[in-house]
């Protein structure tokens, strides 16, 4: 059983169908079977950009990375600014906005906040098919109001555990923020969708710990873990110092002043 493929929602879509199959290695077919039981999802090329779908009976609508609209422009509207608790965790304050890069990007959402505060933020996915919808996001979000917001927002392609490796000393940006996967229990129907739609596609992150270890002897000013509120810290020392919410909670590793100068 093909665990992704890509397909078309329509037949002028099919060439860009075609040649996205090719650079990610999946199969194409000309037409989505979302009944099949030979395909567990689609990654879809649509008018309205990518979007990952489950088949089946029951699945749940599309994931797609969107900027624009919906729960995101909410946020950025009315999500409360440099009070909410991944400003507070990476250290936004007054004129403060650290270099960050999200080591974990997934769909961007959470580097889009810290975008929209006026971070710069460099973005890593590993996984091939998230790399895709996200790059489709981030596009399709250029070229509209929001665009000032996705200029701070560099997308790289990779492990980002290679690149802590590979980064010259003094170099590291001054915050480093991972959201590994986890087994969450929000029962969100936003949560429920995009877990079953990654489970496949990104498994259990079951190399946290050595990412987390990496990202310490990087050299930040803090590093910032997001996890859900109940769960345990990521193998390793421990925080510093943790801030918890209603679901979810950021485990800081401070190593030296973000206001310090190097």
């Amino acid at each position: 059983m093909a665990a992704t493929a890509v397909a078309a929602t329509e037949p002028a879509l099919a060439a860009r169908a075609q040649q996205l199959a090719a650079e990610l290695s999946l199969p194409w077919h000309a037409q989505p079977d979302l009944d099949s039981d030979q395909v567990s999802q689609y990654l879809l090329c649509t008018a309205d950009g990518l979007a990952l779908q489950q088949t089946g009976r029951r699945r749940p609508g599309p994931v797609r990375a969107d900027f624009v609209s919906g729960a995101v422009a909410h946020r950025r509207q009315y999500g409360g600014g440099k009070g909410q608790l991944i400003a507070k965790a990476c250290g936004i304050k007054g004129s403060l906005r650290p270099t960050i890069a999200d080591l974990t990007a997934g769909l961007g959402r959470d580097a889009f906040v810290l975008a929209t505060l006026g971070c710069e933020v460099r973005l890593f996915e590993r996984v091939p098919v998230v790399h895709a919808l996200l790059a489709d996001g981030l596009a399709r979000a250029a070229d509209s109001e929001v665009a000032d917001i996705i200029a701070r927002m560099r997308l790289v392609a990779g492990d980002a555990r290679d690149w802590l490796r590979s980064l010259p000393a003094g170099q590291c940006p001054q915050v480093l923020h991972l959201d590994p996967m986890f087994p969450h229990s929000d029962k969100s129907a936003q949560v429920k969708k995009e877990m079953l739609a990654f489970r496949d596609l990104v498994g259990a992150d079951a190399d946290a710990a050595e990412l987390l270890a990496l990202a310490l002897a990087a050299g930040p000013c803090r590093v910032v873990v997001k996890r859900p509120r109940k769960a345990p810290a990521i193998d390793g020392p421990e925080p510093s110092y943790r801030l918890e919410g209603k679901s979810g909670r950021y485990d800081i590793y401070a190593l030296r002043r973000l206001d310090a100068q190097d």
